[in-house]
């Protein structure tokens, strides 16, 4: 192992003692999909800045503390640190002789090491490698990139990482986070009980699932937003990958969260852009376009087909990373609660760890989702905030029955804002259902393991 730098020992033992003392912050609980551990691998939790990674460490860590874990086996490390510059992963070495002399002459059992944005660390997945080696230890680490993670997990993890997605708050965290209690799935919900849940879910499709932003007036919400969007284009695209033409970018990322579901493809998107006088090509729009994706700022949605030519042809559609930025970028002027509740069903889906398309039928109508679940079962799903008109429920109907033919094993689903604007009986086998219920029905079966 090289000499760690002075400066480097002494910024890290302070923020490994730092760690070890003191309480570990309470937090609204994550409810994230999927086991938290899986034997002799490390978790890697993934996702945009601002969604609540460092807390969900440290619920991680409370919920050990909690079942009589020892305070001194619960280190924190957060790499986000200017003082940090110049480390490097075989320095990290010197981190596990630390505890070790800290843990001379007291009772512990299995550590639980909790690192913070350690992409920043270059060469991280081999220290993480070597630590898991020592075999007395649980490991969880967070990234704000999923492409860099995943490659590097690949290439030195080696089938040793066990990689968990986080997102803003969904609705039913939103409610616990307000203090105010869920129905219980399965039972119907009275009349005068549903009222104030359906104007507490269009509060949420409104202000977003980012917990800072929570319970904040609208000015200073779309501030922080506006804030946390130009971090992951700086941070996270610009400064990460070198990108020089971050004008052409931000016009991007105006387009794509400014048009929330829209269809778009980079053919006609460059077109835009250089009608507007900027000078870039299509392979460096590709190129910006992966890494907003990367940075979670960004979810795409491509069409469902076995054949990957049309994959590739066909357009894609975007939405944001949270639904709190749709009013922030769009221009229209409208209500835009149609764009918010079909952004919010793609970000329910990814928390479920669902694959998910969309279906363009043989006759030219879509369907929004087409979602595979990890057990194997897949829905059909169109959203409509409103379908109480019979000319838009006809053609929201008609697009799932002839999706039906082409995938007749899917459950169908047409999520609307309220029930009770949908007063005709559905046809067989087409679910309706208000958007808000599904959010909070149990998933067991559908991808909960």
């Amino acid at each position: 192992m090289p000499e760690v730098p002075a400066v480097l020992k002494s910024v890290l033992s302070e923020k490994l003692a730092d760690s070890l003392a003191g309480d570990i912050p309470p937090s609204t609980p994550r409810q994230v999909e999927g086991v938290p551990f899986f034997p002799g691998k490390a978790t890697v939790v993934v996702g945009m800045r601002r969604v609540g990674k460092t807390t969900y460490l440290n619920q991680l860590r409370r919920e050990r503390l909690e079942s009589g874990v020892a305070r001194h086996c619960l280190p924190y490390l957060n790499f986000e640190d200017e003082r940090l510059e110049g480390l490097q992963a075989a320095h990290l070495g010197w981190l596990l002789d630390e505890l070790d002399r800290n843990l001379v002459g007291q009772a512990h059992g299995r550590v639980l090491w909790s690192f913070d944005e350690i992409q920043l660390v270059d060469g991280w997945e081999k220290f993480l490698r070597r630590l898991l080696d020592r075999g007395d230890v649980d490991v969880v680490a967070t990234g704000s990139s999923a492409t860099l993670l995943s490659r590097e997990i690949a290439t030195s993890l080696r089938g040793r990482a066990w990689t968990k997605s986080l997102f803003p708050f969904g609705f039913s965290e939103f409610l616990h986070h307000r203090g105010w209690n869920a129905p219980k799935p399965g039972k119907a919900v009275a009349a005068k009980d549903a009222a104030p849940m359906e104007r507490r879910f269009l509060q949420w499709l409104t202000d977003g699932g980012f917990p800072e932003a929570q319970g904040l007036d609208a000015a200073t919400r779309g501030q922080l937003l506006l804030d946390y969007v130009d971090v992951a284009m700086l941070r996270d695209v610009v400064e990460r990958h070198a990108v020089a033409n971050v004008a052409g970018l931000r016009s991007m990322v105006r387009q794509l969260l400014g048009n929330a579901g829209a269809f778009f493809s980079v053919e006609k998107m460059h077109a835009a852009l250089k009608s507007q006088g900027f000078n870039i090509s299509r392979d460096t729009m590709h190129q910006m376009l992966g890494h907003l994706e990367d940075c979670f700022l960004v979810r795409l949605v491509g069409m469902e087909s076995s054949s990957a030519r049309q994959r590739m042809v066909n357009p894609r559609k975007a939405y944001p990373a949270d639904t709190g930025l749709i009013p922030l970028f769009d221009r229209s002027g409208k209500a835009n609660v149609g764009h918010a509740l079909e952004g919010a069903v793609l970000l329910e889906l990814e928390r479920r760890r669902c694959v998910v398309t969309y279906v363009k039928t043989r006759s030219g109508f879509e369907v929004d989702f087409l979602a595979k679940h990890p057990d194997g079962t897949s829905d059909l799903i169109q959203v409509c905030a409103d379908a109480s008109a019979p000319e838009t429920a006809q053609r929201e109907l008609r697009a799932l029955e002839e999706a039906a033919s082409q995938f007749p094993t899917t459950r169908r689903l047409l999520l609307v804002m309220d029930r009770s604007g949908f007063p005709r009986a559905s046809p067989p086998g087409i679910e309706v259902r208000s958007a808000w219920e599904w959010m909070l029905e149990a998933k067991v079966g559908r991808g909960r393991i």
